[in-house]
């Protein structure tokens, strides 16, 4: 009897754990890109609604990077479709310690080197136990509705709709000029 009790009670758990976890999910699944929060590179809320109507291109950086030179033609890609497009850099440290200055560094950096003038957020953890809500959304099917991915290294970027739709994301390999971000643009 004491048996039945208890496989009576480790079902009921497990489909009271699954239901609690389905109503989190419905939840989570029914935010919008648009409602998560993250800082610009200064401090300030950045208003993702602000951005309806564009595409919005958000890339994981690094100052210290094979990849770093990709700041030039993600400035070239901004101001090429920034009637369509807004580009995001997200500084993140987690990829061999190559972003390890502070906010104020990483902005003089990415200014003096590369002339940077599109958005810049604060620092961010894009993986892991710290992941930023943004790279959770990004990341994760059951977020975004489309796919599920890892951030592999730095400038890793994902490209959101004007609608705050995911479309995709493209390894640090694809460079921010290819035909595969532009064929979106046109």
């Amino acid at each position: 009897m004491k048996i039945a009790g208890l496989i009576t009670s480790i079902i009921l758990s497990v489909f009271f754990i699954k239901e609690t976890n389905s109503k989190k999910m419905d939840k989570i699944q029914q935010s919008s890109l648009y409602d998560i929060s993250i800082n610009s590179i200064t401090g300030e809320p950045i208003n993702l609604k602000n951005f309806k109507g564009k595409k919005i291109l958000f890339v994981n950086t690094a100052s210290e990077c094979g990849f770093t030179g990709q700041y030039e033609d993600l400035e070239k890609l901004y101001k090429t479709y920034k009637d369509k497009l807004v580009v995001i850099g997200v500084p993140c440290n987690q990829f061999g310690g190559q972003e390890p200055g502070t906010l104020s560094e990483i902005k003089t950096f990415c200014e003096v080197n590369y002339g940077v003038t599109f958005l810049m957020t604060e620092k961010v953890d894009v993986k892991g136990e710290n992941q930023h809500p943004l790279y959770a959304w990004l990341t994760n099917k059951d977020l975004n509705g489309v796919k599920s991915s890892s951030v592999k290294w730095n400038f890793q970027k994902y490209l959101i709709d004007e609608n705050g739709n995911y479309i995709d994301f493209y390894y640090s390999i694809t460079k921010p000029m290819s035909s595969k971000i532009i064929n979106h643009l046109k």
